[in-house]
């Protein structure tokens, strides 16, 4: 049992904030999964640096560090979770022991695999960041496409991963923000992914750098695959 062992209450809250993988909040939690992270709870997370959590209105708003990624996903690999009971325990013990064995055999990291749910676009049947007759629309398009192109340029194989780090460079005219927007808009793609390091030890300070932030958390790598 490692040091500042998990309760199954603090466990479940690192385990639904990684399926959210976003900055969501309590009354949310509430809705969708029956769960709070409040009063100790909350206090505990906070202080082992796993969650961060901030007041920006009457409800507290809670995402899982990069920190509770490495926890929860070395808790899974070695299966130090916290006992749980009767039925629904088994399915749960069922799942997350299933988890690891799937994350090892399709060579996914943990924040691969859980994902936000997209958010649809303001125009209806059109991509993000590109609006029909609209000069900055046809602006972020190309970009796009300049970030597909520099992406293709750097991938061992189409599907591979790819450092922000070294594709940044070679759109090195257009400011950081444009590529920022860029790469926030692409997500919502469904052939494109963007991902923290889930080994945070291997980040150099140029990787740090290059991160783009999404939802409060610093994705650094790039995958694209087949639209």
């Amino acid at each position: 049992m490692p040091d500042n062992g998990l309760s199954l209450p603090e466990f479940s809250a690192l385990v639904v904030l990684a399926v959210e993988a976003r900055e969501v909040s309590n009354t949310e939690l509430k809705e969708r999964h029956k769960l709070t992270i409040d009063g100790e709870r909350r206090r505990k997370l906070n202080e082992l640096k796993l969650v961060e959590s901030r007041k920006p209105g009457r409800a507290f708003v809670h995402v899982l560090t990069d920190a509770g990624w490495a926890r929860l996903a070395e808790d899974l690999r070695t299966g130090t979770i916290p006992p749980q009971t009767g039925s629904s325990g088994a399915i749960a013990r069922a799942l997350l022991g299933w988890l690891p064995r799937f994350m090892r055999r399709t060579d996914q990291r943990l924040a691969e695999v859980f994902q936000p749910d997209p958010q649809p676009d303001s125009q209806s049947g059109s991509q993000p960041g590109s609006q029909p007759g609209d000069e900055s629309g046809r602006q972020a398009g190309e970009l796009q496409g300049r970030i597909r192109d520099a992406y293709a340029r750097l991938a061992a194989k189409p599907g591979a991963w790819v450092s922000l780090a070294g594709l940044r460079p070679l759109l090195g005219d257009v400011p950081r923000a444009r590529v920022d927007e860029a790469l926030i808009l692409m997500e919502r793609l469904p052939d494109v992914n963007l991902v923290p390091e889930s080994n945070q030890k291997t980040l150099t300070p140029g990787d740090r750098e290059a991160a783009v932030i999404i939802g409060e958390q610093a994705k650094h790598l790039l995958w694209i695959g087949t639209p």
